[in-house]
């Protein structure tokens, strides 16, 4: 970030946040009568009751509801598309993200199909989208019971077009969700691999738009408190799920991350988890960017000297006199969350498919690249992938 920046700052998200407040959904003034609430195509919403308590709490707020529950993991284009039909076949005007990042990025997703014509990849920015403009977007509710995205504090939504292997992100002022409700009493069914998976998303977040160079004061302030809350607490949350402060403090830090994209951006580690994910859809995101981590920061650790050592400090309380302190920070912390030895042959990835990775992340989320600490070489990325492979 230059010394005389220049920035602005607009979120119109209202935020709930804490333990017990889904109950606020009963009462908070909703932006529509109807809604369609979208989860995944998982056990866990009707499991744990999450769902029949959403649905309740929307009766009790004189409101109808609907249920699509189809979403995966790393949700599809065709599942947007069914779902928007529905939406308007049912007389939706609203749409409710109850569960992880990709029941909430979905709900955009429809809110956006739901109001325009076409084919939802009309309307993406990269790959083979055509970026046509949004007219209108349906109000989204987003209701997390996961920590990771911070989809609730921003206006991105992550939809891979499953036909041509594009895993892309997009957003526009009104994709921003009109009401967040945080509730880290929801996140206590969360298992460890998934804690830790879901909550270095949100550390990345963090990190890449601290380094990122459209940080600005706003989303520093927001990216430093993230990472310390992170550091500290995703261990607990991984080791005790039940322990509702560390989740609360973790739920706290992946809504601030969110915060930090809706400020800052991202920067090209997503792109390369993207293209990875993209080709090998079981792979979960979070699991992808913790390969890539050490490799991928190592290769600017002299670009940000400054910003690796403020980063190395919140971590871990102490003074940094070095930038691979932070390095040397995040190794500690992934191996405290037992995630240190991450295999991406597990998920089926193979070393002959990343020279293709490397195209698909410059062709589709090539946008990131631009804000990247410096220019990266499709060597340096051939570099990150294969060091990152194992």
């Amino acid at each position: 970030m230059n010394s005389n920046p220049i920035f602005n700052m607009h979120i119109p998200t209202k935020l709930v946040f804490g333990c017990g407040e889904i109950k606020k959904l009963a009462t908070e003034k909703l932006p529509g009568k109807k809604a369609m609430i979208v989860i995944s195509s998982g056990t866990s919403m009707k499991k744990y009751g999450y769902l029949d308590k959403v649905i309740n709490l929307l009766t009790e707020n004189d409101t109808a509801s609907i249920v699509y529950d189809k979403i995966l993991p790393n949700p599809i284009k065709s599942h947007v598309m069914e779902a928007a039909a529905i939406c308007r076949e049912r007389g939706c005007d609203f749409i409710v993200g109850l569960g992880g990042g990709s029941s909430i990025d979905s709900a955009k997703a429809i809110a956006v199909m739901a109001c325009n014509d076409g084919d939802y990849w009309d309307y993406i920015q990269g790959g083979t989208g055509k970026g046509r403009p949004v007219k209108k977007v349906l109000p989204v509710v987003a209701i997390p019971t996961t920590a990771g995205t911070g989809t609730e504090a921003d206006p991105w939504t992550v939809i891979t077009n499953e036909e041509r292997q594009e895993k892309i992100g997009f957003g526009c002022p009104g994709t921003f969700p009109a009401l967040s409700i945080i509730d880290p009493e929801l996140m206590v069914s969360i298992p460890p691999h998934l804690t830790a998976y879901q909550g270095f998303d949100a550390f990345f977040h963090a990190a890449e738009g601290f380094i990122a160079n459209c940080s600005t004061p706003i989303s520093d302030l927001y990216a430093l408190e993230a990472i310390r809350l992170l550091a500290k607490y995703l261990p607990i949350a991984v080791s005790d799920g039940k322990n509702l402060k560390a989740r609360a403090k973790v739920a706290w830090g992946s809504t601030l991350a969110g915060l930090v994209e809706s400020t800052s951006s991202c920067t090209s580690e997503h792109s390369m988890e993207h293209a990875m994910s993209a080709i090998y859809p079981e792979l979960p995101h979070g699991a992808g960017l913790i390969a890539l981590s050490e490799a991928y920061f190592e290769t600017f650790r002299n670009d940000s000297m400054k910003r690796y050592m403020k980063m190395a400090e919140v971590m871990t309380q102490q003074k940094s006199n070095r930038p691979s302190d932070f390095i040397d920070a995040l190794v500690r912390m992934q191996t405290a969350c037992n995630v240190r030895d991450i295999r991406l042959s597990d998920w089926g990835l193979k070393e002959e498919d990343l020279p293709k990775m490397v195209q698909n992340a410059r062709d589709t989320m090539g946008g990131l690249f631009l804000f990247d600490p410096r220019p990266l070489t499709d060597e340096e990325i051939l570099n990150i992938y294969k060091k990152s492979y194992r």
